[in-house]
């Protein structure tokens, strides 16, 4: 089993990498593969809703020139997904929305019902909105959110102050231990064991 960890972060060795970096310690001490990619300081596009992903069927985003794809190519070999951030002005950066946004439209089959989590990196404020904002496309695919004994926040202004918060790396090493222990009640077959769903009955408000 293995969980893809996508720091969201400008800085390679950061906070929000340290954050993530103690829970996929944790997920390897269960004995659960993790990989922490960051989306680095390109350019990340945002969504156009052209639809040629849909369209075409690709299963990738139409545009192939940042990052978006090359996580895409990683998801059919991933069980479960974490997802960190800085908080900017009471939101999550700019390019881990925009590579979200992109990444469950185009690429969304891949990731259903795999188990989810958020991580928010904050100096002080803005945490709570954050962490709502990335919560939020896991519920619309269909993936199991994995909680902690606490939100998934940490703090920490200056490179390496977040390993100084000893609640919120306790409450990262405790998201992981619960996303170890549902990954492994999920494949207990040997093979993942997800629910039966109904079909899509979507319904627009404007006829």
């Amino acid at each position: 089993m293995r969980v893809l960890l996508i720091n969201g972060s400008p800085h390679k060795n950061g906070n929000t990498f340290i954050a993530l970096s103690e829970a996929a310690k944790t997920l390897e001490k269960n004995g659960i593969e993790a990989e922490i990619v960051q989306i680095g300081v390109k350019p990340v596009r945002g969504c156009i809703a052209c639809g040629q992903c849909k369209a075409k069927q690709l299963g990738k985003c139409t545009f192939d020139d940042d990052i978006c794809n090359r996580i895409v190519e990683k998801l059919d070999n991933v069980d479960g997904l974490i997802v960190g951030s800085p908080v900017y002005y009471g939101q999550p950066n700019g390019s881990v929305l925009s590579l979200i946004q992109r990444l469950f439209y185009s690429a969304g089959a891949k990731l259903q019902c795999k188990p989810a989590a958020a991580v928010c990196v904050c100096r002080r404020g803005g945490a709570t909105a954050a962490f709502q904002t990335l919560n939020m496309p896991f519920h619309i695919m269909n993936m199991p959110v994995v909680t902690s004994q606490y939100w998934g926040i940490v703090y920490g202004r200056e490179e390496g102050q977040a390993a100084l918060d000893k609640e919120g790396m306790q409450t990262m090493r405790t998201m992981a231990n619960n996303m170890s222990w549902l990954l492994k009640k999920i494949h207990s077959d040997g093979k993942p064991n997800y629910p039966e769903r109904e079909p899509w009955d979507p319904m627009h408000f404007i006829r």
